[in-house]
């Protein structure tokens, strides 16, 4: 792995650079191959209050936690053992699904689709999606610009908006590295 450390109104230090190379690097353990991916840790300090913030990103998965606390070397031990928890949470999430698709249920459901397919009976979805939520709202005409000021008012990741330029139905949205994207008809 790499790291990226980087302090905000602090300094960051040989001592401490160590300090969080050594925690993270324990992390490894949990991976059959060591990640390739870049560490950005961000360390802070506000009023006496010590905040680190790892973010790991994978392939498959986003590593990050973020933890304040008094002492730096305590903070650090907090975000790391946050990490932890995610990784495992995680590994017994993709462990559990491996187990259930070898279950002796799973290869029976699998046969009984597999029989009525060749007997041309058709089967009900047995995918359900349940929408929990409706809103309808008015889309007022607005330029991308104001559609991205508007959103980030309310704190969402997207907003629905009619361009008024070309009278259609857009979408603005935050993408993961910060920047925004727009989603237009064809």
């Amino acid at each position: 792995m790499k790291y990226n450390i980087r302090g905000e109104n602090v300094e960051v230090t040989g001592a401490i650079k160590q300090y969080i190379e050594k925690k993270v690097g324990k992390l490894e353990r949990y991976f059959d191959t060591p990640p390739t991916s870049d560490v950005n840790v961000n360390l802070s300090v506000y009023n006496d209050e010590q905040q680190i913030e790892i973010t790991i990103p994978m392939t498959n998965l986003l590593l990050r936690a973020e933890e304040q606390h008094a002492d730096l070397y305590a903070a650090i031990d907090l975000v790391v053992d946050k990490l932890e928890r995610q990784i495992r949470k995680y590994k017994t999430k993709v462990n559990r699904k491996v187990r259930q698709k070898g279950a002796p249920k799973h290869i029976f459901a699998e046969m009984e689709k597999e029989a009525i397919r060749e007997n041309g009976i058709e089967e009900e979805d047995d995918d359900n999606f349940e929408i929990v939520r409706t809103k309808r709202f008015d889309l007022k005409p607005m330029d991308s610009e104001e559609a991205i000021l508007q959103m980030d008012m309310l704190g969402h990741t997207f907003y629905v908006f009619t361009n008024a330029e070309s009278g259609d139905t857009n979408v603005v949205y935050r993408r993961r590295d910060g920047r925004y994207g727009l989603i237009e008809p064809s």
